[in-house]
């Protein structure tokens, strides 16, 4: 259970209304790397929980929890089956080892057995979640069929997969899953924006006089530095303090190591922005608590930072972009390139691979323009591919500083190894982009209305969470 204690302003973003479903379903799915069920639980009374030991609420709207805990009985939570009835609905280990064998997938199967055995927990409780919000839905009359399941099956398949829907049925049944348990994925996420639509965002109102003042605000920090931000936030109390560091530390090392950040932010972020993949949109710093506000002012874009102590727990952040606000960013430059590629024979030792380089680097600096580059390339065996449509901020970060001082017909240092042969960019074209106007009022509007949804949405679930009926095997 995700707490939702400390959700300030800047983590609130389109996690409802009009937020994307999360169809990078097996792209984006996590893996939570220690904690336990505890840690959870300890959460989950953060968001909400006023409930003493003896079951009446503390007047005081705070839990009344002895300093020194005694367990009686050995009964232990991590060591039952993953296995629920969720106010009837069954959960089976079937369901767990289907979903599971995603998030496995998508981390490149490099999960060891006991991190495997703690996703397990995390797993379970993202189903037992997504089974109560069916269940709401349904029972709200807010119905999803058959068909639109299976339309958006298609596109996940078509655009996360380049394949048709049996293509992916097969894939999925090759590494442990099926296509049920993406397709229920898919219901749940339906069903519960739908939902909102219908039962939230209907009363969920921001006056112009709202809006205007915050365009206003935006407009008066023209110039001012924007930072994207991903954040994977850990609550921790002086309890589980250390327990929740060393989790957070594990967590970056498999980031360091080649993890998703977003995968791991959805699964095990206990912030809201986790739907997102722990996106905080574009925020300025001033927005962020004092401590994650300094140690992102030091990041460059692709840094990972953290774990960093704060208030309430542990933030790891990573930095994905930054601009000026409501100025041009040159990085948004479309580009006409030409990629001028020659490739190496299998075999060839280094000391001839840097001749060729030499031939090849003189050749493309004696080139005078684009219409040159077909024949030249030709004359020493390279190929040449044409691309009138490449951002400048979508290059390797190596390349986009030196593309963006290239004049037209100008080409990069030679770039590539003995494996993938030796290359260069040639700039063909340049559309610069215009002045950004920041959102239109019905844009800014939007916006603020989807972050109060979400802040609905989430005590909505808290609630289907507080009146369910769970049975555990």
């Amino acid at each position: 259970m995700k707490s939702i204690n400390r959700l300030p302003l800047y983590r609130m973003r389109h996690l409802a209304g009009r937020a994307t479903l999360a169809l990078g379903l097996v792209a984006t799915a996590a893996l939570p790397v220690a904690g336990s069920v505890a840690q959870a639980q300890a959460g989950g009374a953060q968001a909400g929980d006023t409930r003493t030991q003896g079951g009446a609420p503390d007047a005081s709207g705070q839990l009344n929890i002895p300093a020194n805990v005694q367990i009686f009985g050995k009964s232990d939570p991590n060591v039952r089956r993953a296995t629920a009835i969720v106010n009837g609905e069954i959960l089976t280990g079937t369901d767990i080892d289907q979903r599971l064998a995603l998030i496995v997938n998508a981390n490149g199967g490099k999960v060891s057995a006991e991190e495997q055995e703690r996703l397990r927990l995390q797993v379970l409780r993202n189903l037992i979640d997504e089974t109560l919000q069916i269940q709401e839905a349904k029972s709200a009359g807010v119905d999803v069929d058959d068909d639109e399941v299976n339309q958006t099956y298609e596109r996940v398949a078509q655009q996360n997969f380049g394949q048709n829907p049996a293509a992916l049925d097969k894939y999925l049944v090759s590494i442990g899953s099926s296509p049920a348990s993406l397709k229920r994925q898919i219901r749940g996420e339906l069903s519960w924006q739908r939902l909102l639509r219908r039962n939230v965002q209907p009363f969920i109102n921001v006056s112009d006089g709202e809006v205007k003042e915050m365009m206003d605000r935006l407009k008066a920090a023209k110039g001012t530095e924007e930072y994207r931000i991903g954040e994977i936030y850990l609550s921790a109390n002086d309890t589980n303090r250390a327990q929740v560091m060393a989790n957070a530390n594990q967590i970056v090392e498999q980031l360091k190591k080649g993890g998703s950040f977003v995968a791991y932010a959805r699964q095990y972020s206990e912030a809201s922005t986790a739907a997102v993949g722990g996106d905080l949109g574009w925020i300025r710093l001033g927005q962020l608590p004092q401590d994650l506000s300094t140690v992102a002012a030091s990041m460059q874009p692709g840094q990972l930072a953290g774990p960093v102590e704060i208030p309430g727990g542990y933030s790891i952040l990573y930095l994905i972009d930054k601009r000026q606000v409501l100025t041009a960013d040159p990085r948004d430059a479309v580009l006409s390139l030409k990629q001028i590629s020659l490739t190496f024979p299998k075999g060839t030792t280094e000391k001839d691979a840097a001749a060729k380089a030499a031939t090849f680097a003189s050749t493309v600096k004696g080139i005078h323009g684009c219409g040159q580059a077909d024949a030249a390339a030709a004359s020493i065996g390279a190929s040449v591919v044409t691309n009138d449509q490449v951002k400048a901020r979508d290059l390797p970060a190596a390349l986009q500083d030196s593309m963006l001082k290239l004049s037209i017909g100008e080409v990069t240092p030679p770039f590539g190894s003995i494996e993938d042969g030796v290359r260069v960019l040639m700039l063909c074209g340049r559309d610069d982009p215009k002045v950004a106007d920041g959102p239109s009022f019905e844009e800014m509007q939007s916006q603020m209305e989807d972050d109060r949804v979400n802040k609905r949405a989430q005590t909505y679930l808290r609630d289907l969470r507080r009146d369910a009926v769970i049975e555990y095997n």
